[in-house]
């Protein structure tokens, strides 16, 4: 199977508001995420892209641009509405500040597979259909450019916490564990047997080692050489 690397949209005004912005429109990039996105676009340029998937909102649009703009060739670029950001329901556009002191707010640090957001959607579910696409993705990419495809999906911090407790093997439950930053890149493969994760929440770092892809195979025992220079 081919290598996803996930990133993570760059800062935006609500993120600095401390606002969950949620499917809100018009929420965009402030300087710091576009530098932040200019950066990981830089760090992907020695990566040849099959494609790079985003989510629809504006933020993530945006951070994938800045991502194509860096590339070589023309990678495929399509928009994927099941990679859009969890629908907080009422809980959208509030202070976090305010929404901490909810009753929610505990389940969704202890036990987010148990929550649905008021008017809004399960995480549960919310895990489902991301880890779902990325996986139809991930197929497609391989079916037309063969195993070492790598390709990225823009989206959201809870859903890529989501998709890579996926790929660890990490119950929902404990995907608060998981820490991915603004602009971040995590990188799994899906091999034939199971999901290796190779990194998680990169902010910087040499991904030329990605260039030919990463081939699947047993998990080498004590760690093995690492990556080829």
């Amino acid at each position: 199977m081919g290598t996803v690397i996930l990133v993570r949209h760059g800062r935006t005004t609500a993120n600095a508001a401390g606002l969950l912005a949620g499917r809100a429109a018009g929420v965009s990039l402030d300087r710091t995420g576009q530098e932040q996105a200019e950066r990981a676009g830089e760090r992907l340029a020695a990566v040849p892209l099959a494609g790079v998937v985003s989510s629809p909102l504006e933020r993530c649009r945006e951070t994938a641009r800045f991502i194509l703009e860096r590339q070589a060739g023309t990678p495929a670029a399509p928009v994927e509405v099941d990679l859009t950001e969890c629908d907080y329901g009422r809980w959208q556009g509030r202070n976090l500040s305010d929404l901490a002191r909810e009753d929610l707010w505990a389940a969704v640090q202890s036990q987010p597979s148990a929550v649905v957001f008021p008017e809004g959607e399960s995480m549960a579910a919310m895990q489902a259909r991301a880890v779902a696409a990325v996986r139809r993705h991930d197929a497609a990419f391989e079916a037309q450019y063969g195993p070492g495809a790598v390709w990225v999906a823009v989206s959201h911090g809870d859903i890529i916490k989501s998709i890579l407790a996926d790929a660890l093997g990490m119950h929902l439950d404990l995907f608060q564990r998981i820490t991915v930053g603004p602009a971040s890149l995590s990188i799994v493969h899906y091999g034939a047997g199971r999901p290796a994760v190779h990194a998680t929440n990169t902010d910087a770092g040499d991904l030329a080692w990605l260039a030919k892809g990463i081939t699947s195979g047993d998990a080498p025992v004590g760690g093995g050489a690492g990556h080829p220079a």
